[in-house]
């Protein structure tokens, strides 16, 4: 995806810890042409593959989440951060964000997320795995399949990836990011 390391060179911006900001234009401020294109890329990654759900995790995941399941003409489903009181047949996991440094308990409903679903996991980064993880669990408990994971971007020099490919997880990752030592964005 050139378009999408072109922007992220251009506009992202590098922060000590291995913190890579994109909020210009993935995650805050979003660019919806681009998110088109990311979503079109997945689209053409996982042709084939068997996909009737399209899930993420609130909140950066929904916009690519969105425009994959438009394309693809899927439902899409996002895992909550906070347990809403009206949420009915629960399904729940803990997951640990590394830029906000916390755990949180997240939740899918039973009703969104069953044993009939081959869903495609989108999120914008893939650093250590922990929301991933959090949604293979998930997945688990449900008794679904997870039919691929799709990254927008994805940090190489964390070992969330490495983790996912052990366990035999078809991963996509739109831009791969190599290092970001001394504050220097390298892209694979």
């Amino acid at each position: 995806m050139d378009a999408l390391k072109k922007r992220i060179l251009q506009d992202g911006k590098c922060f000590e810890g291995g913190i890579l900001k994109v909020d210009s234009f993935i995650n805050h401020q979003m660019d919806p042409m681009l998110m088109h294109q990311i979503a079109q890329e997945f689209v053409n990654r996982f042709k084939g593959v068997k996909i009737n759900k399209i899930v993420t995790i609130e909140a950066s995941g929904i916009a690519p989440a969105i425009m994959v399941g438009f394309i693809m003409q899927l439902p899409v489903v996002f895992v909550k951060k906070k347990q809403p009181k009206t949420m009915e047949n629960m399904l729940t996991t803990t997951v640990h964000s590394f830029t906000k440094d916390r755990d949180y308990t997240v939740c899918i409903s039973n009703n969104f997320l069953t044993a009939e679903d081959h869903v495609l996991f989108v999120d914008d980064f893939l650093a250590n795995g922990n929301a991933s993880l959090g949604m293979i669990d998930l997945i688990k408990q449900a008794g679904a399949t997870l039919s691929g994971m799709g990254f927008v971007i994805e940090k190489a020099f964390q070992n969330g990836g490495k983790i996912l490919r052990e366990k035999g997880v078809h991963v996509e990752s739109l831009a791969i990011i190599e290092d970001l030592s001394n504050c220097e964005i390298k892209i694979r």
